[in-house]
């Protein structure tokens, strides 16, 4: 598909709230808005509606770097990226929606002996899983990416990478949009402007929200809110176990194309894409403080600049264009949390931190089967609350490609 959607005002209604629904989901992102919609297609339930108290979409969706990538190290990680990542590939057809989804491949680069043991156990622990993955020494990173700069005398040395070329990016907005025509389209109430302030419970059992808009009954909450997700979990006493902090991105002007993959580098903390239009998009690592502010520190816009300049030292005359934040929800061991809560019929799904958007396709499938059945989909069951007292964790920080 290559028509470009309609303005979105044209995607879906904006109606009341009703009194009542079986399923509330909380957030209009794109985790959210794939919960709902998985809901409604799959498992038939369509009496739903997703609150967002600002705009649809207008969060941590409209504030990524639109990186998808599967290439974790832990198993139960790579499952359900590596489900995401399929259906990733089917999901402009599923929708049926554009979503330049663009499987340009994805470069971790390794500047260190450390780096590379780590990344070679990497890409092993991927192809143990069937996942798609490859090392590649510095020449092979010239051939992949020819604008970076592989001379041995930098500050930090490309010394190879992992390759992943399944991997890609995606337009965050027309993905945000197809899923809100489809849940609408399935009978799904999607209500903007509706900020959550309560969530009233009943014998230990969830039983409605209350909003700027209004009193909602509910017999399912689900909580999408990415970094809010802690403020509205202490609305029913829960304390979870995350930090928000912002996580800085910028674009530069519109170039030719220049850039045909995706280069991440944990090392000098950056990674960039090019995407469609031509713009250069950056991420950094997240601010050290916590923090629900949309903007970033300029200190770490000077270091991520530096350190895009040092890896592509063509850009050294683009011009930054804007920047911003998203509000990264972090949990101890930068793995999410997806399942059943103490409360009843309360559901999670937050501690995304960098990861949210490649996973939203896999997480919204897998997130309404466990609202669905009462109990976790498989590929969540290593992600439930309860880890964080058993001590079962899946320490992703490595894989996670940024600083946490």
């Amino acid at each position: 598909m290559t028509d470009l959607p309609e303005h979105p005002d044209f995607l879906w209604d904006n109606p009341e709230p009703r009194k009542s629904y079986d399923v509330v989901v909380v957030g209009g992102g794109g985790h959210g808005l794939a919960t709902a919609y998985y809901l409604a297609k799959v498992h038939g339930i369509t009496n739903v509606a997703v609150l967002e108290k600002g705009w649809l979409a207008g969060g941590n969706m409209a504030r990524n770097t639109t990186i998808i990538r599967s290439n974790y190290l832990w198993d139960e990680s790579s499952g359900i990226y590596e489900h995401s990542l399929k259906l990733w590939e089917g999901l402009e057809e599923d929708l049926g929606y554009p979503i330049l989804f663009s499987q340009r491949g994805v470069l971790n680069l390794a500047h260190s002996l450390q780096d590379v043991r780590d990344s070679v156990r990497r890409v092993e622990a991927n192809k143990l899983n069937g996942i798609d993955a490859e090392w590649v020494d510095a020449d092979g990173v010239k051939e992949i990416c020819p604008i970076v700069n592989t001379a041995p005398d930098v500050r930090y040395p490309v010394l190879g990478a992992t390759y992943q070329p399944r991997a890609g990016i995606a337009k965050h907005d027309y993905v945000a949009w197809g899923f809100a025509r489809a849940a609408h389209e399935l009978g799904v109430d999607l209500i903007q402007n509706c900020e959550v302030t309560g969530i009233e419970t009943t014998a230990g059992r969830v039983s409605a929200v209350n909003t700027s808009r209004g009193r909602i009954a509910a017999g399912k909450v689900a909580l999408c809110a990415a970094g809010h997700s802690s403020v509205l979990a202490r609305m029913v006493g829960l304390d979870l176990p995350l930090v928000s902090h912002p996580l800085q991105a910028l674009v530069s002007e519109l170039l030719e194309p220049i850039h045909p993959t995706v280069v991440m580098s944990n090392a000098v903390h950056v990674y960039v894409s090019q995407a469609h239009k031509g713009e250069l998009v950056m991420g950094a690592g997240i601010d050290s403080y916590n923090g629900y502010g949309q903007r970033g520190s300029f200190h770490i816009i000077e270091d991520q600049m530096a350190a895009a300049l040092e890896l592509f030292p063509v850009f050294a005359r683009a011009h930054l264009l804007r920047t911003w934040a998203g509000i990264v929800d972090v949990s101890p061991d930068a793995s999410p949390i997806v399942g059943l809560t103490p409360v009843e019929n309360l559901f999670l799904n937050c501690g995304w931190g960098t990861g949210g958007f490649k996973a939203t396709p896999g997480v919204g499938d897998v997130f309404a089967a466990t609202i669905a059945r009462g109990k976790p989909h498989e590929y969540a069951e290593p992600f439930t609350l309860d880890r964080f007292t058993t001590g079962a964790l899946v320490d992703e920080h490595g894989a996670a490609a940024v600083a946490h």
